[in-house]
């Protein structure tokens, strides 16, 4: 039975992968990767499990030749724009990439591409301008001037409103500046581009890693906004001046909790461990001398956990309150 659409079918209908032993059908996995490929989600993973299926893969279950070809165009765009020396052509139906190392003295580009040959600016990425600076992004019109406010106020606020709920909804990657939609209801802000794999926070828009939203940054993992100045300032002090407290009453229940808590839980798990017919075999004394002796020896090792445990992390929370605190309320 395949596991995608639950019919039942013969084994050579499910091919097999490289990347990893899980199984599905042809039809459901062809239709996996086309849509894939059109969302340029690329490299694709497998349908069950994060492993990344190889090209080789891809080509021979891709039905159609025209979705293989684009599959290659998205593996060689996404390793270009991880590449902070390309640039692309600006021209009209033009995705010619140039590469631009060592072109910052010299800004003059021109694309290769036969047929084209737009001349563009390595630094602005605009059509090139030999007369001037690079220019600045012209403002909206909604901004332009005075009058243009006092013109049509209804239409104006309006767009301004339009416009907010569009910069909240729709962001670039802090690598590659592709635009990145994403529904702005207070979800998570952990993002993932799929051009360029870049992990970025949708609030700050800054590349993080796992660690971000435990950092005083005052980025939350869900939440619309970040914290505001005052609120992340306070919340610092408090972790500052509460630690030991907190600290203090953390270690007092979890010592005694650890300590008398693995021994009774071994004790259970004995005395209900085991099959029906193992246990109506074992006499009394013998179910008696088995918890006891398992007690025994958890009482033995659960103080060694219990140090480890505190041992461990409660250097671990003191070097992240004041250091890492201390420092970002320093700054």
């Amino acid at each position: 039975e395949c596991p995608l659409c639950l019919l039942a079918q013969p084994p050579e209908a499910f091919p097999s992968l490289a990347s990893c032993s899980h199984r599905s059908c042809w039809a459901c996995l062809q239709q996996y990767l086309s849509l894939a490929v059109r969302e340029s989600r690329v490299p694709v993973s497998c349908p069950h499990c994060p492993a990344a299926l190889p090209p080789s893969d891809v080509h021979r279950l891709l039905p159609e030749p025209a979705l293989r070809d684009k599959y290659e165009e998205f593996l060689l765009r996404r390793l270009l724009v991880a590449d902070p020396g390309t640039r692309w052509c600006p021209a009209p139906d033009c995705s010619y990439a140039v590469f631009a190392h060592g072109c910052a003295e010299c800004p003059r580009l021109t694309c290769g591409r036969e047929g084209c040959g737009t001349e563009f600016c390595y630094h602005c990425r605009q059509p090139w301008h030999p007369d001037g600076p690079c220019a600045p992004v012209p403002p909206t019109p909604s901004l332009a001037t005075p009058t243009a406010q006092l013109a049509q106020p209804e239409e104006l606020a309006h767009g301004e409103a339009l416009a907010q709920a569009e910069a909240e909804d729709i962001k670039v990657c802090p690598r590659c500046s592709a635009f990145i939609m994403k529904i702005n209801d207070g979800s998570c802000n952990r993002m993932n581009c799929t051009v360029c794999g870049c992990l970025f926070c949708w609030l700050c828009l800054q590349e993080i890693s796992d660690v971000h939203f435990l950092s005083p940054s005052g980025c939350t993992f869900w939440g619309k906004r970040p914290w505001s100045r005052t609120r992340r300032i306070l919340w610092q002090l408090g972790m500052v001046l509460g630690a030991p407290m907190v600290i203090s009453l953390a270690a007092g229940v979890a010592v005694p909790v650890i300590t008398i808590g693995i021994p009774i839980y071994m004790g259970r798990k004995v005395l209900a461990g085991g099959p029906a017919s193992r246990r109506s075999s074992l006499s009394g004394c013998q179910q008696c001398l088995s918890v006891t002796s398992s007690v025994l020896l958890s009482l033995f090792v659960s103080p060694i956990i219990t140090a480890l445990t505190v041992g461990v992390g409660v250097p671990l929370v003191l070097t992240y309150v004041y250091g890492t605190v201390v420092l970002s309320l320093c700054r």
